[in-house]
């Protein structure tokens, strides 16, 4: 077996988008080879309602998939086929955006203001670029959970893992999303297939990804030295980029630690990027701008 070392270590940034939802993201708009089949990851969590009321009213997707899922709040959406809904606490909905989507999404806090969730998105195959838009809305109940005896838990949104499989199908990247949960001071060793690319997001808590079985080094000035990420905690808002392996090992803090643990294959074709229209070429994305002026953009 082969654990995976740590390529990087970063925080999520402060965006605002939107109507003026303010937000932090974790990676997105930048070189996408390092996440592919992944294009970006926002966390909008936030307990004060005058920053993320205002929602993202209608805008268009074509080419991606989004995936949201909802820890605290609720969030109101339509769309331009006509479908409506609510998400609300433990939710997921995964929107294949294919040829042409518009919608729009509406964030409302639960009883004490808060509004947590996380949007990551997913480039679709050339093959699929063009296909019929569709949802999948799940349920928080719908989710499968894994229990060890050690108190570790994980939710098993998409994928299969340790015996369990995510309500959520067919998704191009094939990826496995999980929401793990390590109690304080316990070790896990997690699987992640070799040929997938694959980061986790900290969100609560603190812990090391490492081999915590292996004696710990002096800690010096960093500077460029991957192996020192080894030893860092890392915390709240902490992106972990994860090299090639097939298991990864996190260490919990005396608060225990919560984190997306995400991968999935790479699709290795050329991406055109123009806010949330993802196509191969910038030929085609020319056209669908040009169809989004005239009006010809829905199929």
């Amino acid at each position: 077996m082969s654990i995976r070392a740590i390529k990087r270590v970063s925080q999520s940034q402060p965006h605002v988008e939107g109507a003026g939802v303010h937000l932090r993201r974790a990676f997105g708009f930048g070189d996408p080879t390092e996440f592919d089949p992944f294009l970006l990851l926002d966390d909008f969590r936030n307990d004060n309602p005058a920053e993320y009321l205002a929602g993202f009213p209608w805008h268009p997707h074509r080419g991606i998939e989004t995936i949201t899922y909802v820890l605290s709040g609720n969030v109101d959406h339509g769309d331009s086929l006509g479908n409506s809904g609510t998400l609300g606490s433990g939710d997921v909905q995964w929107m294949t955006a294919g040829r042409g989507i518009l919608h729009q999404e509406m964030p409302k806090g639960d009883e004490r203001g808060r509004m947590h969730g996380f949007q990551l998105w997913a480039n679709l195959p050339s093959s699929l670029k063009m296909t019929a838009p569709r949802y999948q809305d799940v349920k928080g109940q719908e989710i499968p959970e894994v229990l060890e005896d050690d108190g570790t838990k994980v939710r098993v949104v998409c994928g299969e893992f340790w015996g369990k499989k995510g309500p959520v199908e067919g998704v191009a990247a094939d990826p496995r999303y999980l929401d793990v949960w390590v109690p304080p001071g316990r070790r896990r060793v997690l699987p992640v297939e070799t040929t997938r690319h694959a980061f986790a997001y900290v969100f609560e808590g603190s812990g090391t990804f490492r081999d915590a079985s292996a004696p710990r080094a002096v800690k010096t000035d960093r500077g460029n030295d991957v192996e020192a990420y080894a030893y860092e905690d890392v915390g709240n808002r902490s992106l972990v980029v994860f090299d090639r392996g097939d298991e990864v090992v996190v260490q919990a803090g005396e608060q225990g630690i919560r984190f997306l643990l995400v991968s999935g294959k790479p699709l290795e074709e050329p991406v055109a990027w123009y806010g949330p229209i993802v196509m191969n070429t910038q030929a085609e994305l020319r056209q669908a701008v040009a169809e989004l002026r005239s009006g010809t953009f829905i199929k």
